[in-house]
């Protein structure tokens, strides 16, 4: 049986937790920041954990994580 390859742009942009939830950043704080209000922007710095209905086709993209 070969080695299933890892995604590694997904492999940089998700984390596991210890309880096997992944983590990940939010998007949209990268450019255009002048009309986002302070409270959106200091919004979009905290993690998010991923949707679980999207965790069976990380698992596909990320066999080892």
């Amino acid at each position: 049986m070969p080695k299933v390859k890892t995604n590694k742009s997904a492999a940089k942009r998700f984390t596991k937790t210890a309880t096997g939830k992944l983590k990940r950043m939010k998007a949209g704080k990268q450019h255009i920041l002048t009309k986002k209000t302070r409270k959106n922007k200091r919004d979009l710095r905290k993690a998010e954990m991923m949707n679980p209905s999207n965790e069976k086709n990380m698992k596909k993209i990320l066999p080892y994580l």
